[in-house]
C-alpha cells in the first residue's frame, strides 16, 4: 500500500478553556455526523475551520475504511479520483505541528489527524487535511498498560473505564493528534466502516462528504 498519510493498522475528554467549542457536521449518504473541535488543539482547530470555510472537504471521499479500526477521509485528490484508484497520498503542501494532549485519547468516536509515518516525519506532524474517526474495538487493561510504558504517561481512571466500556485504538495515543470528537451520529461510522471495500480498503462505492460549520 502506497498511502502516505496513514497510521498503524478519536470520543475524547472535553477540551479545556472557557471559549465555546466549534461544532461542524459531516454529511454523507448515510446521514449526518455532528462533531466538535477542541480548543486545546488550536492549530488543528483553526486549520480545520479554515478548510471547511473554503469548501476543501466538499466532494472528498471516505477513502479508507476498516471495521473495528477507523474511517479516513479528507484526501483532496479523492474529489476527482477514478474508481478503484489508490488514495491517501494527497496533500495541501503543508503540515500541522503535532499537538499531543494526554486528556485527548483515541476512544471510539475520536477525531484525529492522519500523518506521514516513518523516519521521514520524526516530529509526527499532521496532514493538513486528512483526518479519521475512530471506530475501535474492545480494550483491555494490558493494552493500556503497554501504551503507558511506551510513552511514559498514565491514563486516568475515567479514561481507562471509558476505553473498556466503549473501546477504541489506544495504540495510537501520543502518536497522532486527537483534536475533536463525534457528538451525534456515532453509529454512522460503523455503517461506513462495514461497506464492501477493495484490498486497499477503499470502498467499492464512493462515500462522498460535505462539511459545514454550525453557527455558534
Amino acid at each position: 500500500m502506497t498511502t502516505l498519510y496513514t497510521f498503524e493498522s478519536c470520543s475524547i475528554l472535553q477540551g479545556g478553556g472557557s471559549k465555546k467549542e466549534q461544532l461542524f457536521v459531516v454529511t454523507t449518504q448515510y446521514g449526518d455526523i455532528k462533531c466538535k473541535l477542541y480548543n486545546d488543539t488550536p492549530l488543528h482547530r483553526d486549520n480545520f475551520i479554515k478548510l471547511v470555510k473554503e469548501g476543501v472537504y466538499d466532494g472528498t471521499l471516505f477513502h479508507r475504511v476498516i471495521p473495528e479500526f477507523m474511517v479516513q477521509g479528507g484526501d483532496p485528490d479523492s474529489k476527482t479520483a477514478k474508481a478503484g484508484a489508490a488514495l491517501g497520498s494527497g496533500d495541501l503542501g503543508y503540515t500541522i505541528p503535532a499537538e499531543f494532549n494526554p486528556a485527548f485519547y483515541h476512544k471510539r468516536g475520536a477525531l484525529a489527524a492522519a500523518r506521514r509515518g516513518g523516519a521521514g516525519n520524526p516530529e509526527k506532524k499532521s496532514s493538513a487535511s486528512q483526518f479519521y474517526f475512530v471506530v475501535g474495538k474492545a480494550v483491555r487493561d494490558k493494552d493500556l498498560d503497554r501504551q503507558e510504558q511506551k510513552h511514559n504517561f498514565k491514563y486516568t481512571d475515567e479514561q481507562r473505564a471509558t476505553y473498556k466500556e466503549i473501546g477504541g485504538t489506544p495504540f495510537l495515543d501520543q502518536d497522532y493528534t486527537v483534536f475533536g470528537e463525534i457528538v451525534e451520529g456515532l453509529e454512522l461510522i460503523d455503517q461506513i466502516a462495514s461497506v464492501k471495500r477493495n484490498r486497499k480498503d477503499r470502498p467499492d462505492k464512493d462515500i462522498k462528504m460535505t462539511v459545514k460549520l454550525v453557527k455558534k
